[in-house]
């Protein structure tokens, strides 16, 4: 199955202009083994050299196993194996016995590991066939048997073609060695078990290992959720990330003022498991209204699942706002690679000069709907002494907003230009020496419905 679920969300629609919100990614993983029952029989090796310890360590990582498949498949240690996956037990000696069948229940399973005793010689051949015999052929479940042996095959002939038929009815086989009691042929168990040999071969020579090497067996079936998962977040230029919590697995770092990253070793691997991590943004720039938030979000994975996450919106109310000014229009210059200068023709340029720029915005309070404003800004140039030189007047009209009642309108981007050559301050530093300005700004409505008594009427 790998990711179930993923999922962004705001801790909210909207905001004022500067404002913050969070941010919650969700992630959610289970086991493949979930959506993909799957029919597993253990075989067991029950011969006289597992006298002892091998076989009380076997018996606890055999049952080990069923548990990690138990809540694999559910999500649960309830001791039924859920979702259509089922385990049955084979053990063998110098002849090999069906001790269940393909069955679900956890406590039969494991009464038949229990009942497990130690004599006689070994016979892979025929452990091979009464387990093959298990699956149904129809079946359209995975397959897979689990081998466990301590040593060589000492009855029955060789188990090879029995292996390979299983291989070749889709069987995946897995097998693990105890090389310790007298010594096991591994290149039988390479011949025996599914290819790579790294990957469906595992042997040790103490059997105290045994548990643990059925754990990362079962594990290994069951097909964690995903692994080494790296998601990179990054939202739009309109925000910035502010803080990142500590997400509740995993680890998350800021990257850059519009970048998270969010790493997770591992995710669903014996059962449906999430992961939440939030994050602070806060809205910069001039940019308003309804907003996407993301610029784009990756995710990648060992095994490759492909995640999708949603784009949210949010709406950003910055108010009424007027730009009576736009940019200017760019001129496109191309130097070539081999030209040291180039002469462009600009083209002209009306009522501009080499200097400063200042750019001012100003907030017209409570202006009523419905009505036009005349707005005037005068600028003038202050020098050391306090004497003003005239530096620019602009007049403008702001268009009437619709707004149900009477709101606050911001006017933005009045731009003024001071050539260096009129710089009163005598500063004598150029363009890094300061200059002091003055501006007077004045407006109000040009549209009113006040009559002259003796013009008998409105003047449109």
């Amino acid at each position: 199955m790998g990711i179930s679920s993923s999922d962004k969300e705001l801790s909210t629609s909207s905001i004022a202009c500067g404002g913050s919100f969070k941010i919650k990614l969700t992630l959610t993983a289970e086991p493949d083994i979930v959506n993909n029952p799957t029919d597993i029989v253990l075989i067991l090796d029950r011969s006289g050299s597992m006298s002892g310890s091998p076989l009380a360590n076997l018996k606890n990582g055999a049952k080990k196993f069923i548990d990690i498949i138990d809540e694999a498949t559910d999500g649960y240690q309830d001791g039924h194996i859920g979702n259509g996956s089922r385990i049955g037990i084979v053990s063998f000696a110098e002849t090999a016995t069906q001790d269940t069948q393909l069955i679900t229940s956890v406590a039969d399973l494991k009464a038949a590991v229990d009942a497990l005793s130690a004599g006689g010689t070994t016979n892979h051949k025929d452990a091979f066939e009464k387990a093959l015999q298990l699956f149904d052929p129809l079946s359209s479940h995975a397959k897979v048997m689990v081998m466990f042996t301590d040593g060589v095959t000492t009855a029955g002939g060789d188990a090879t073609p029995v292996a390979t038929q299983a291989k070749a009815e889709g069987v995946t086989i897995y097998c693990i060695g105890l090389s310790g009691n007298g010594g096991i042929d591994e290149q039988a168990l390479n011949d025996w078990a599914s290819d790579p040999d790294s990957a469906y071969v595992a042997i040790t020579p103490d059997d105290t290992e045994l548990e643990n090497l059925f754990e990362d067996l079962a594990k290994n079936i069951s097909k964690p959720g995903a692994t080494d998962i790296v998601i990179q977040d990054t939202v739009s230029s309109c925000f910035k990330i502010t803080a990142v919590s500590s997400p509740t697995k995993g680890v998350a770092t800021l990257l850059n003022p519009t970048t998270v990253e969010w790493k997770i070793d591992e995710l669903g691997v014996s059962s449906s498991e999430g992961a939440v991590l939030e994050f602070d943004v806060q809205h910069i720039g001039p940019c308003s209204g309804t907003l996407e938030v993301n610029e784009s979000i990756l995710y990648q994975d060992t095994e490759g699942n492909s995640v999708t996450f949603p784009s949210p919106e949010i709406t950003v109310d910055c108010g009424i706002v007027v730009i009576p000014e736009e940019c200017p229009t760019p001129i496109d210059i191309t130097i070539g690679g081999c030209e040291d200068t180039v002469v462009f023709d600009a083209g002209a340029l009306a009522m501009q000069s080499q200097g400063r720029i200042l750019q001012l915005d100003v907030t017209l309070k409570s202006v009523c709907p419905g009505k036009r404003v005349a707005l005037a800004v005068i600028m003038n140039e202050v020098d050391a002494s306090g004497n003003e030189y005239k530096r620019g007047l602009k007049t403008m009209t702001i268009p009437a907003h619709t707004a149900a009642t009477c709101q606050d309108v911001e006017v933005r981007c009045i731009t003024f230009v001071f050539p260096e050559d009129l710089d009163v301050s005598a500063a004598g530093s150029g363009i890094c020496g300061s200059r002091s300005f003055k501006a007077r700004l004045i407006a109000h409505y040009i549209d009113h419905d006040y009559a002259c008594c003796n013009t008998g009427g409105a003047v449109s």
